[in-house]
């Protein structure tokens, strides 16, 4: 799966970078969670495969820590990026004529720094500030060091840090969802006003991917950090290994399959390679 994973979102940035057509600001953010996909699972699998592959079965202290920092950030940076693709939808269908101009490349590089600092200050910041003290036995149930797991080896009451998380996830999950949601309801509005049965169907399809994305990964993402009393159980472990490890799979396979303009590019690329290689 860490194979496919590389693989597969490197080839979907390699072809947005080298396809012209693929320049817009709907790709551009694709290549930015393909991105993302691509350091999320680089921070947690290849100390699971040594473990899975080797008799080392511990993490330093550190290194814990700051695979626990690294995925706390980058989950709330694909959070607020899938919300910015919403709206880049929105746009897209809505409103059209007025596409280019709100969705310039320079409003592209302000949502990708707001996106950051977003994520940063709301997610990487809070537990910087008030970090863990542990005096627990120092064996985790999980495949990685996430947040509610390491929380559950910390001392004393634990129930100011649950509700701190559970007021960042309003921010970084819900909110981000409740957006999307309302982005949606209006492209389906505008797409059922679309008279072409043909055009109507194109038109969803496009939408199609990432709402399917969206599903998986908010679905996953609040059941673990906003339902059962936020408590870590062996359940939670199964659910945060579907938006740590088979969502960064898939998304390449959804964006590239059910997206016929990514398909268009990519078949160019194979026949420029096959014409280059037999010459």
């Amino acid at each position: 799966m860490y194979i496919l994973s590389i693989l597969g979102n490197g080839f979907i940035i390699f072809t947005v970078i080298v396809s012209p057509p693929l320049h817009t600001a709907m790709y551009y953010f694709l290549c930015n969670l393909s991105f993302i996909d691509l350091c999320y699972t680089s921070c947690t699998m290849p100390k699971l495969l040594l473990v899975i592959f080797s008799k080392i079965h511990n993490i330093s202290y550190i290194g814990c820590l700051i695979q626990m920092y690294v995925g706390v950030f980058l989950g709330g940076t694909e959070s607020f990026l899938l919300a910015v693709m919403a709206y880049d939808r929105y746009i897209a269908i809505c409103l059209p004529l007025y596409y280019t101009t709100i969705m310039s490349w320079r409003v592209c590089r302000y949502c990708t720094v707001m996106i950051l600092l977003g994520s940063f200050f709301l997610c990487t910041i809070p537990n910087i500030l008030k970090p863990f003290v542990f005096c627990r036995e120092n064996r985790m149930d999980h495949f990685a060091c996430e947040l509610l797991g390491i929380l559950e080896l910390a001392c004393g009451d634990i129930s100011a840090y649950k509700l701190q998380i559970f007021i960042i996830s309003i921010f970084v999950l819900f909110c981000p969802f409740f957006f999307i949601v309302v982005s949606y309801i209006c492209i389906i509005i505008s797409i059922l006003k679309i008279k072409l049965a043909d055009s109507r169907l194109r038109t969803f399809s496009t939408c199609a991917s990432h709402l399917t994305v969206v599903v998986m990964y908010y679905g996953t993402c609040m059941s673990v950090y906003m339902g059962q009393g936020m408590r870590f159980s062996s359940k939670s472990k199964y659910v945060s290994l579907i938006y740590g490890a088979v969502t960064p799979v898939l998304n390449p396979l959804i964006y590239s399959l059910r997206n016929n303009e990514v398909k268009i590019a990519i078949s160019k690329l194979l026949e420029k390679y096959s014409v280059s290689h037999s010459t």
